[in-house]
């Protein structure tokens, strides 16, 4: 391939629009990794090549190239690192995005041979002393200097799941115990020269070398310093693990100083950065620190913080601000309110911080994804408040209060804003309504009084103007959406404070506040259902579901007292005397949204969510069937009634969701009383028989113009009883209901509409439920064939799906799940749980010639074949069905394994080897279980060829067979064995007992392989390690007989625990060798 060939093929790769020749593009780039001209290709690109593109390529397969799990040759990795560094070092004007690709190349090519040895040297860790050389250059070496450490700090911190994560977690801790101090002291004496000269901030280099130092320092605090792999989505609960060894730089008060001095001198894109930097420095664990240093090192963050905000200039940048309220958040998730109120400016920066608190609160348009955090600092700080011992006042009754007071008015006042000038509204965006609102609910129980003062105060005034607007013909529609607004705010403050009684000590005073307020709501929805449907307002509707919500929570449960004073309040005004009355009134309001909200989808999805937790929770459950509400529903769920179970031209999957909310929760409810009451389940059932009826009559007319409307029938059976808990009785009768007439309705859908996920879907689920003997609840008579009857009726189902969904033929990578790999997933479930169940006689379809049992594994095996390796792991829902189910196959139905074909059955045993990798427990563990069956079958016909006794003809060719399969391929055993023993030795090996079953009879079938393996480690280790490793695998095998009994099994299991224990110690880094490799054959 041509320069100039290769240079187009950077025009198709990165700048191309056709989606074609992108793909063509990187098919030749991946060509190009594999050739033996690739190195010379990439020289031929960084040095002649024309565009910048040209030398992102280079870099790709440069980075590509190293990456490799069969690693290049030292002395040409070697010749790439110091290639790369004088490339970069001779045209430093390069374009930072190929500078950054290159640098990425040699932070690779270091962390990957960290610990290579070379004539008595770590030949990639001379890349410090490389740097240093830079950063005596020019401003634009100095910044590729620094970028090649930042570079560098980021790659030993990255996790690669393709590679042990041991062998990671040993470099990644060497390189910080050697080098990641000095790097952090070296950012720090570039940022302090930086600081002593004259800031030039028109001067572009410097800048952007400022950049990176501050870049680099981030990169160096954020470092996973113990392996824990913090959550970065918790940004709230981080703690920085700084090493012991750092103390001394922390509790220089300079080191501090210069941050702070930084975010007040650097403009708002690089004065980020610095607060960036304080908030880890903030984050730093608190065992670093004497409680003495704890006080002064808190008091030095205490007194930037009231520099900062006396001087608040900077925050007006949204990204200073946004870093700045992380900044106060982490000081209360790493200190407690005693230590701050110690701290001698406390008062004015508490003083302070209310007030940018309110400020911000106020101006609810600026940055709103950063008042979590200061929600956050007030919400910790109110919690904190009865465990404080120390005499010295927090204030918090002074300041929380009006924080309260600053986020209700503020929302009031926002509405009229928002409607006004047609802004996004605030309420529409719920995840974050509902993260405040539960942040507050602490926050506004101290000195509660205030607050309910002020909420009942609002309420009456905004639900008196509201009433005015209702019955004034001539009300404007602007005016009555503010109302509206202002309404649902108030009802979703209701509810979180009424919340708030979990979260902070109440007393009976505050129960009756409660009471006051819970009054209003009810009468709220009182006067919004009697106006339906003219009167209706969705963020209302949405805001009384959460007060509810809330109101169940707090008030209504066997927890409580019945006399709470809640109820004395709400006796008076509405007749509410107790929990069962509000019960009562719940369910009348369910019915009320599912009749009128039918179209919809946010209130029915919510009012069907609060149905569900009704359901499920005490003491609902027992007084269910008393209420009329729930009678009503359990007799008339058509969309005659409940509109939302129709079919309109606009239906969405998310409709059918609610289908199944509603009918868990229904059945659940069906059940509390049921017991063996047939005629009462054939009541509940009538609706759905109904639209089975209306369906076959369809089918009989041979459909004419009926396609689209059959299609949307069964979508509206869809759910009604997959996800539902059957009990045995109820299953019973279902299935006296459904079969024989209805299933084979289904059976016509899947082959009419095999390519519609929507109708297949719901009906493989059901058929997965009926098929589930979850709780022995597929108890049948001895003298039924109805389990008999039932596998059939799956195997019909599952081999129709299985032979029509594989002639769709090859689809997109965004289609296969949906269309193809959901239904395959499914279907196995279904047919695991048949083979599981204990209901079936398998051998009785072989006895009278029945064939529908090897029908359906055969479908099994066609559909697995039209599935590759890495889409059954990459599917999280597909793996979790295909293992468990080959894990029944391998246990009860050898002889169907035996009897694959050499290509099937290689695949199979490649899927479990795969699957013995993967970090899915359920996954790895169904792998090991089917490999110890294949295993122990394999190892007990060895046992018995010899002594050729009289036993089935039958087995003994089965056993013949998968022998000599495994004679043909013996890689394939010795594969699996080299796996376990690297996930035993090397990895965090969380089944251990798992693996340590099909391990034991790997070894005694491969008793000369498992001698290399033993030797390749013990020979991979330095000398003085040799001879521990050796006894260590002595011990492993020590008292360990040549057989497969579950007496030796256990033997076998507890020497592997030591094993594994006695092997991580001897080859734990003790700081003065390192082993040369790691790696066990593959």
């Amino acid at each position: 391939m041509s320069l100039a060939e290769l240079e187009v093929l950077c025009t198709h790769l990165y700048v191309g629009t056709d989606l074609t020749q992108r793909i063509e593009a990187e098919k030749a780039l991946l060509e190009l990794i594999d050739s033996p001209e690739c190195l010379s290709k990439c020289q031929l690109l960084l040095e002649q090549g024309t565009t910048s593109y040209a030398q992102l390529l280079a870099a790709t397969c440069l980075s590509k190239l190293v990456s490799r799990v069969s690693p290049l040759p030292v002395e040409q990795r070697v010749d790439i690192r110091n290639y790369i560094l004088n490339y970069v070092a001779s045209q430093p004007k390069l374009a930072l995005f190929v500078i950054q690709a290159l640098i990425q190349v040699i932070a690779k090519i270091t962390k990957l041979g960290w610990f290579e040895v070379q004539k008595d040297q770590f030949v990639f860790r001379e890349i410090i002393a490389d740097v240093k050389k830079f950063l005596q250059g020019t401003v634009e070496h100095c910044i590729i200097g620094v970028i090649i450490l930042s570079e560098l700090t980021q790659e030993m911190n990255l996790v690669d799941y393709s590679r042990p994560s041991a062998k990671h977690r040993k470099i990644a801790t060497s390189f910080r115990d050697t080098s990641l101090k000095d790097i952090l002291v070296l950012a720090c004496s570039l940022l302090k020269e930086v600081l002593a000269k004259p800031l030039n901030l028109q001067d572009q280099g410097q800048q952007n070398l400022v950049m990176q130092v501050l870049k680099l320092v981030l990169n160096c605090l954020n470092f996973d310093f113990i392996g824990s792999s913090a959550d970065e989505s918790a940004d709230d609960l981080c703690t920085v693990q700084i090493p012991t060894t750092w103390r001394t730089i922390l509790l220089e008060p300079e080191t501090l100083d210069l941050f702070f001095n930084l975010y007040h001198s650097l403009p708002p894109l690089l004065s980020q950065l610095a607060l960036s930097c304080l908030v880890q420095f903030a984050s730093t664990r608190r065992s670093l620190f004497s409680s003495p240093e704890r006080a002064k090192y808190l008091g030095n963050l205490i007194k930037g913080v009231k520099r900062i905000l006396e001087n608040p200039q900077g925050l007006s940048d949204p990204g200073n601000y946004h870093e700045f309220c992380r900044f106060l958040a982490r000081l209360k998730t790493n200190y407690q309110l005693g230590e701050l109120v110690m701290v001698k400016e406390y008062p004015e920066v508490i003083r302070l911080i209310a007030n940018f608190t309110i400020t911000s609160l106020q101006h609810w348009e600026f940055a709103p994804n950063s008042v979590h955090y200061l929600l956050t600092l007030w919400q910790r700080m109110v919690a904190s408040v009865p465990f404080v011992k120390s005499t010295e006042p927090h204030l918090l009754d002074t300041y929380a209060p009006e924080i309260t007071k600053a986020f209700i008015t503020s929302r009031l006042e926002s509405v009229a804003i928002v409607v006004r000038d047609n802004l996004d509204d605030p309420l529409d965006d719920t995840a974050t309504v509902f993260q405040q609102l539960e942040q507050l609910c602490t926050v506004s129980r101290c000195e509660y009084e205030k607050t309910c003062t002020l909420l009942v105060q609002l309420f009456d005034q905004n639900a008196q103007n509201y009433q005015k607007l209702l019955h004034s013909p001539s009300a404007i529609t602007v005016d009555k959406a503010i109302q509206e607004g202002r309404l649902a705010w108030l009802v979703y403050l209701v509810g979180t404070v009424v919340g708030g009684r979990l979260t902070y000590t109440s007393t009976d005073e505050h129960d009756a506040m409660d009471g006051e307020l819970s009054c209003r709501v009810f009468q709220l929805i009182s006067l919004m259902d009697t106006g339906l449907p003219q009167c209706s307002n969705e963020k209302i509707e949405l805001a009384i579901l959460w007060f509810l919500d809330q109101f169940r929570k707090t008030y209504v449960g066997d927890q409580l007292q019945r006399t709470s004073k809640v109820y004395a309040r709400m006796s008076e005004v509405l007749g509410i005397t107790d929990d069962n009355h509000v019960l009562e009134t719940f369910m009348t309001k369910i019915v009320t949204n599912l009749k009128y909200w039918g179209r919809c989808e946010p209130v029915i999805s919510r009012t069907l969510q609060f149905l569900n937790d009704l359901s499920v929770g005490y003491p609902f459950y027992y007084i269910s069937m008393k209420i009329d509400a729930v009678k009503f529903m359990l007799k008339n769920h058509t969309s005659e009634h409940f509109p939302f179970l129709g079919i309109s031209d606009s239906y969405s999957l998310s409709d059918f969701r609610c289908r199944t909310t509603f009918y868990t929760a229904l059945t659940r409810l069906l059940m509390v009383d049921l017991g063996e009451d047939e005629d009462e389940f054939e009541n509940f059932m009538l609706p759905l028989t109904v639209s089975f009826e209306t369906i076959l009559q369809i089918f009989n007319n041979n459909f004419k113009q009926e396609d689209v409307k059959v299609g949307l029938f069964l979508n509206v059976m869809k759910d009604d009883f997959a996800h539902s808990r059957l009990s045995r009785s109820t299953k019973r009768f279902l299935h006296i209901c459904i079969y024989p007439t209805y299933l084979p309705i289904l059976q016509r859908t899947i082959e009419r509409w095999y390519g519609e996920p929507a109708c297949t879907t719901p009906i493989l689920k059901l058929m997965a439920e009926l098929m589930q003997n979850r709780s022995q609840r597929l108890n049948f008579d001895v003298s039924s064939p109805n389990g008999i009857l039932l596998f059939r009726e799956a195997s019909k189902m599952i081999c129709t799906y299985g032979n029509q969904i594989l002639s769709l033929g090859s689809l997109s990578k965004d289609q296969i799940y949906p269309m193809k790999l959901k239904g395959i997933s499914i279907c196995y479930s279904a047919l695991k749980s048949a083979l599981c169940g204990n209901y079936v006689s398998f051998g009785v379809f072989k006895l009278y010639g029945d064939n529908h049992f090897d029908n359906v594994l055969q479908a099994f095996v066609k559909m697995l074949l039209s599935v590759s390796h890495s889409d059954l792991l990459q599917y999280r829902k597909l793996s979790q069905s295909y293992y468990p189910l080959l894990e029944c196959l391998t246990q009860d139905h050898m002889s169907f394994i035996t009897n694959l074909d050499p290509p099937v059955l290689l695949y199979v045993l490649t899927s479990i080897s795969e699957g013995l990798t993967t970090f899915d427990t359920v996954v790895s563990s169904s792998c090991c279980t089917s490999l110890d069956y294949i295993v122990t079958y394999l190892f007990k016909h060895i046992a018995k060829e010899g002594k050729k006794p009289l036993r089935c003809r039958e087995a003994t060719q089965a056993g013949q067979r998968l022998l000599h399969f495994m004679q043909q391929n013996p890689d394939v055993l010795q594969q699996m064995m080299s796996v376990l023993m690297n996930i035993i030795v090397f990895e965090d090996c969380r089944n251990q007992w798992s693996v340590s079953r099909p391990l034991l009879g790997l070894i005694l079938l491969n008793e000369k392989y498992f001698s290399e393996l033993r030797a390749s480690l013990i020979n991979s280790q330095p000398l003085p390690k040799q001879e521990v490793l050796a006894q260590c695998f002595r011990n492993l095998m020590e008292g360990v007989e040549q057989n497969l009994s579950i007496k030796n099994r256990d033997r076998f299991t507890q020497n592997l625990s030591v094993f594994r224990r006695d092997v991580a110690e001897a080859l734990r880094n003790d700081g003065s060798s390192e082993p040369c490799s790691l790696d066990m054959m593959s």
